[in-house]
């Protein structure tokens, strides 16, 4: 069994994973203030909590996009489990031919996503994940990662509109019965879960026109699981798409 860590600018997703099975997935605030020791709390807390024996962990992978909080994770995972976690990065093997202007630039979450979809789902792909950024990344039919796009995460665009208004109220992200609103609230949802949606199939039509053919797209992050659903396109939802994808990577890593 192993720990996989990924940090994002938001949520810091944590889980088990054994034999390609997750074992767990869990989301926490991603908080750079917090101390290597607070740290190691919240994972022995989970693991507890799972009722996960540490000593049956025989290793660790982290990906991030947060660079202030690897030192700090990795040092925390290595004093509770008495091993140095591996971290996604230069030097580490995935399997991925990236044909991007500078490969070094592309996120440790987009390229364990890949590794994780051209596994599970073949190539070609197009992978959305919904986090505090939405992207969109295309692998293609040669299972080369050939690049996507970035556009401003559902929180983003709602945190933008409530901050930079005097009378629209925050909202839970849940779609109105309706399309069209008759109070500001069902407005503003319609707005932005309806108008997210609409956004994905959008640039899914436009990725499509440019690939020349329509191939199948997976959805992941923790917002997806608001959004998909009102996609007109059939969208895969895996919410375990990045753990799996960091078991995958520890695997091509450890074994011969």
């Amino acid at each position: 069994m192993i720990l996989a860590v990924d940090i994002g600018n938001t949520n810091i997703v944590i889980g088990c994973i054994e034999d390609e099975n997750v074992i767990f997935a869990e989301r926490v605030s991603t908080d750079a203030s917090k101390t290597e020791l607070e740290y190691v709390v919240q994972l022995s807390t989970l693991l507890e909590l799972y009722k996960v024996d540490s000593e049956s962990i025989t290793g660790a992978i982290v990906a991030s996009v947060v660079p202030p909080l690897n030192i700090i994770m990795t040092a925390a995972i290595k004093k509770l489990l008495r091993k140095e976690p591996m971290l996604v990065g230069p030097g580490i093997k995935t399997g991925l031919n990236i044909l991007m202007d500078n490969p070094a630039q592309v996120g440790a979450d987009l390229i364990v996503n890949a590794v994780a979809g051209i596994k599970y789902y073949g190539a070609p792909l197009i992978m959305i994940d919904m986090g505090t950024a939405t992207t969109l990344s295309v692998v293609d039919n040669k299972r080369n990662y050939i690049g996507g796009m970035i556009v401003p995460g559902v929180r983003v665009s709602l945190d933008s509109l409530v901050n930079r208004t005097a009378q629209l109220p925050r909202i839970s992200l849940e779609a109105p019965k309706k399309i069209i609103g008759r109070n500001t609230i069902d407005c503003m949802k319609s707005g932005i879960v309806m108008g997210q949606a609409a956004q994905m199939d959008g640039l899914i039509d436009r990725i499509w026109e440019e690939m020349g053919e329509e191939i199948p797209i997976v959805a992941t992050g923790g917002l997806s699981g608001s959004i998909v659903p009102h996609c007109k396109h059939n969208i895969i939802y895996d919410n375990e798409l990045t753990l799996k994808g960091l078991g995958e990577i520890y695997k091509k890593n450890t074994e011969g």
